[in-house]
């Protein structure tokens, strides 16, 4: 059953829109705030209230839902650099569901509690297509009371949701999901690069990856973006680097080898300043193209389209 107080949700992006919409949907009270307005304007038409400021959303919400961007935009909602802090957190219950560093969390979580407030974090897997129909992946971590309660909130999100344990794990956790996630797809685009480059039939390269063992639901739609060169973004370049970042930082931190990670970070830097940072993931093709147009020229040899 959706509660009867209303939740609070700051952070209506690529991803946060459409959460929110299914947890209006779903006849959750919504009350949401987002620094661009105009992003609020779909959400009113489905019945949320739309708060005039980040101060008005606390005042009116127990429980909010953080889906911001990074540690600076949470930092700036929260007031955690203020004197504000204490009063924006005593008694809220803060659910953080950005992709932000593990250590970041740890140390956030410590702060609310330390002023009276709950903290879980709660990262999710999937992209845009996945969080507008409700088939989310939720990674929880905190304490189990407020886990249980959230459940409720996110079913609408989520398909499935996992209890990680304490903070940090559930970032720990999708850190490496996204350790797979991000490998294989650059994988992927790396094979379509190979069979493209030797002329092959990329029709029958999709059908016969998409009929054996590897296949997945990623992989069917990655191909399939890239045989019709569709690089309209689902996970943008922007937001797998940033992820990428994360794990490979994550990773030294803790003194792990992470060799193809450390190879993502490089690709996906180099698709950046090709300029296609809004793009969806799957172009790190662009930058996987231009070392072999580099390769070519260094080397004498004619490139593929000369």
């Amino acid at each position: 059953m959706p509660p009867d107080s209303p939740v609070g949700f700051i952070g209506l992006g690529t991803m946060g829109a459409p959460m929110a919409m299914n947890v209006v949907r779903a006849g959750t009270p919504l009350v949401v705030w987002n620094r661009t307005r105009d992003r609020c304007a779909p959400l009113e038409q489905a019945g949320a209230t739309i708060a005039p400021g980040a101060a008005e959303l606390f005042a009116r919400c127990e429980t909010i839902i953080l889906m911001l961007e990074n540690d600076v935009a949470t930092d700036a909602v929260l007031c955690r650099r203020s004197q504000h802090f204490a009063a924006r957190v005593a008694d809220h219950t803060i659910i953080s569901m950005g992709t932000v560093s593990a250590d970041y969390s740890k140390h956030l979580a410590d702060d609310i509690r330390s002023a009276g407030g709950r903290y879980v974090e709660a990262p999710v897997s999937g992209s845009r297509k996945p969080a507008e129909a409700g088939q989310l992946v939720g990674m929880l971590a905190g304490e189990p009371e407020d886990i249980a309660r959230l459940r409720a909130i996110l079913a609408p999100v989520c398909k499935e949701i996992f209890d990680c344990g304490a903070v940090p794990a559930a970032l720990h956790m999708k850190l490496a999901i996204n350790t797979f996630l991000i490998t294989m797809v650059t994988g992927l685009a790396e094979a379509a690069h190979f069979a493209e480059r030797h002329d092959l039939d990329m029709s029958l390269f999709s059908d016969i990856l998409n009929a054996g063992p590897m296949a997945s639901d990623v992989s069917r739609v990655k191909i399939g973006k890239l045989a019709q060169h569709d690089f309209s973004r689902q996970a943008g370049i922007s937001d797998v680097q940033k992820n990428n970042r994360l794990v490979v930082e994550a990773a030294r931190h803790a003194g792990i080898a992470s060799p193809l990670m450390e190879a993502c970070l490089s690709l996906y830097s180099e698709t950046e300043d090709l300029g296609f940072a809004e793009d969806d993931m799957i172009s790190v093709l662009r930058a996987i193209e231009a070392r072999t147009e580099r390769a070519s020229a260094g080397t004498g040899i004619p490139s593929h389209d000369a």
